[in-house]
């Protein structure tokens, strides 16, 4: 490599949740004229990694195209009702069983391989998901950081008993939507979900796919990795969160909290319909429920009768996939205040929107920091693992309300949470005061000041 050179390879999965966040730092770094910019990921992806060359270049690196048990929005609807039942700990446990497949990680540490061979990076800044991308950097021995889009906690808590983690001993484990301080009963649950997940591991089944793990990693001369291992190994930990945001516990030192990625705003242009539309509301409840939400169609037909009830008071933008909107009832017969979109020129115009007054969503790390970033108060139907956990530290910072019975989207409790939240004047007191904090993390500017003053770069 040219001595002059110092690549920086970002690397990510697909997911928009653990992309875009990545996306929008690159874009800061292509602002500031950053040379050598390159964006490892899928396929899919390749226009929006050259849509962040706004400055300096960032070139797209494939991996190939998108692995059907690692990317979430290709799992069949089998998967994605078993990934999103009732039971917390089924739906980890199943997450867990159809992710785990060290044979499709394999693919992408050879494709990310390649990648590597060409680019030399002196730096990889890796999504914390993508294990594959970790220990490629582990086994070539290059310095990496790591960007995390949930609370912090997430990362630094273990899943089992015994294993080292970073919050205290009882700290709620991550996807069990538990609260800190806990009851007795709250407690047991906690411990329970520990040993549940110890025992998972130890059964015939995956304790063959522990040890297929294990000899690959050997391969590389990695050898075992913990969950851990990512951020004990990692130069710097970047989480698009704030401390206030979580429960309380001692942050180390190398995890810093920059705050939602939110790239310059407007994204679009202010003259498109939906900000027409915007500008001509009063009042204004925003429904999105993320890219891998499925609506059936009782919950379609629930959420139309939650507008109908709420004609005259309130407007509603509602976020749904083309794909799902032929469970809508006839055009002429939907409520007259709601407006349906396939697709919004950018959701973040959204939400900074004046007359967007609450954010129904499904709760994900990055729509709930960016609600908040907005000083948004929430209400929350969560969908799956994380998005329990950052429901109830909405609920117990008082900026959202989460639905009893997500699943149903019973039309009386969305109604009664959505009028709670918008009639309560402390709900949005307490988000523009986290978004306040938000905001004063510094964001993208702040992470691209971290990352150009890694060692690597000088």
């Amino acid at each position: 490599m040219d001595s002059a050179r110092r690549p920086i390879l970002f690397v990510s999965l697909p997911e928009s949740g653990l992309a875009n966040p990545l996306l929008v730092l690159a874009e800061e770094l292509s602002r500031r004229n950053v040379p050598d910019l390159w964006f490892a990921t899928d396929e899919p992806r390749r226009g929006d990694v050259k849509k962040t060359g706004v400055g300096s270049p960032v070139e797209f690196a494939s991996t190939g195209e998108v692995v059907t048990e690692l990317s979430a929005v290709t799992w069949d609807d089998a998967v994605y009702r078993e990934v999103t039942q009732s039971s917390r700990f089924k739906a980890h446990r199943a997450v867990v069983r159809h992710s785990y497949k060290p044979g499709r990680h394999e693919e992408k540490f050879h494709k990310l391989a390649a990648v590597v061979d060409e680019v030399k990076p002196a730096l990889m800044v890796i999504d914390c998901i993508s294990a594959f991308a970790i220990e490629l950097a582990i086994s070539r021995k290059i310095p990496f950081v790591l960007s995390v889009p949930f609370v912090p906690s997430n990362v630094l808590t273990a899943f089992v008993p015994f294993t080292k983690g970073y919050t205290p001993r009882g700290f709620p484990v991550p996807h069990t939507g538990l609260p800190y301080p806990m009851t007795l009963p709250q407690r047991m649950s906690n411990a329970l979900f520990k040993w549940r997940n110890l025992a998972m591991f130890l059964t015939p089944e995956m304790s063959k796919v522990v040890a297929e793990e294990n000899r690959r990693r050997k391969a590389h001369g990695i050898g075992k990795l913990s969950l851990m291992t990512r951020i004990d190994r990692a130069d710097l930990v970047l989480c698009n969160s704030i401390a206030e945001l979580d429960y309380p516990f001692d942050i180390p030192e190398k995890i810093r909290l920059v705050g939602a990625m939110v790239p310059p705003l407007p994204e679009a242009s202010q003259d498109d319909d939906v900000s027409r539309w915007l500008d001509e509301q009063s009042s204004v409840i925003y429904a999105g429920f993320g890219t891998i939400t499925r609506l059936t169609q009782e919950q379609v037909d629930a959420m139309v009768e939650v507008t109908r009830r709420l004609e005259g008071r309130h407007q509603v933008l509602w976020k749904l996939p083309s794909e799902q909107q032929h469970m809508l009832p006839p055009k002429e017969s939907l409520p007259a205040n709601l407006r349906v979109e396939s697709w919004v020129p950018s959701q973040l115009d959204v939400l900074a929107h004046p007359n967007v007054k609450v954010f129904f969503t499904h709760g994900g790390g990055n729509g709930f920091n960016e609600g908040v970033y907005f000083g948004k108060p929430l209400v929350v139907r969560p969908l799956w693992v994380d998005c329990y956990d950052q429901a109830a530290r909405g609920r117990d910072f008082g900026i959202s309300l989460t639905l009893d019975r997500p699943r149903d989207m019973d039309v009386d409790d969305v109604i009664d949470k959505l009028t709670r939240v918008l009639e309560t004047p402390s709900f949005r007191e307490n988000a523009e005061r986290l978004g306040a904090l938000q905001r004063a993390a510094g964001g993208r500017e702040t992470a691209a000041e971290l990352v150009l003053g890694h060692p690597a770069l000088a």
